[in-house]
């Protein structure tokens, strides 16, 4: 037996909060019923609607994917580009991207068809390290690349300090390659930095994410992750946002 709110976030269709706002709505039926009280129980063999649509539960699961450039971090695309259920062909569960990674971005994505796990990442509060290999037009001083570490300002409000290396420099062609460490999740953050510092990314690859990494792995390949590595996960994201 399950907690009610659980089921529906766990299905996706919401996070916990907002599946306990359904029940509390009337939005939600057990076997043809409207509950409004949280802390309902169900099995497996109950039938759970939310506005009328069923609720198919299936075991939890969670994959690491190496998203290559070029795809799109969704489950469709209208214009008719790769998305990343393209490289999964033989999981027959109905997994979604945590997140995302822009189209010209490629490294580490979580998918996974646990919507209470997934909206647990993504809360702002989570505070997972990810970092990023970055290829910049031009090569940053050390004063500007203090700017990132402490944090530089965008149209959405000053980010939080970072951790940023310079790896490599190519004075020839004046580029370089720089690793840089956020926990922040804002949209196209890191390419946005970059610019705010005068040195466009030219190639971005996330490398980890938390403790997890590529180790193994190339371009459009994906694994299941290990029962440790999503407990490991949930831990930090929950001691992060507690």
């Amino acid at each position: 037996m399950e907690r009610l709110q659980k089921v529906i976030a766990h299905a996706g269709f919401a996070s916990r909060r907002k599946a306990e706002q359904l029940i509390l709505d009337g939005k939600v039926t057990v076997n043809g019923k409207v509950v409004k009280e949280l802390g309902v129980k169900v099995s497996p063999n109950d039938k759970v609607e939310v506005e009328g649509i069923p609720v198919e539960r299936e075991e939890p699961v969670y994959y690491l994917f190496y998203k290559p450039r070029g795809v799109i971090s969704s489950v469709k695309d209208e214009k008719g580009r790769k998305v990343v259920t393209d490289y999964l062909p033989d999981i027959k569960q109905r997994v979604y991207p945590v997140g995302r990674l822009d189209y010209d971005t490629s490294g580490l994505l979580l998918l996974t068809n646990d919507g209470e796990f997934a909206n647990l990442l993504m809360h702002p509060s989570n505070e997972i390290e990810k970092v990023y290999v970055v290829k910049t037009k031009g090569i940053p001083s050390k004063e500007k690349l203090k700017l990132l570490q402490k944090g530089v300002v965008l149209e959405d409000g000053k980010t939080a300090p970072a951790k940023v290396k310079m790896i490599s420099l190519d004075k020839r062609k004046q580029t370089a390659i720089i690793e840089i460490s956020i926990h922040e999740g804002r949209n196209r953050q890191v390419r946005r930095m970059f610019e705010a510092i005068g040195h466009p990314v030219m190639k971005l690859k996330r490398e980890r994410y938390g403790l997890i990494t590529l180790a193994g792995l190339s371009a459009g390949d994906i694994r299941e992750l290990t029962p440790h590595e999503v407990k490991q996960i949930r831990t930090m994201a929950t001691s992060k946002s507690s």
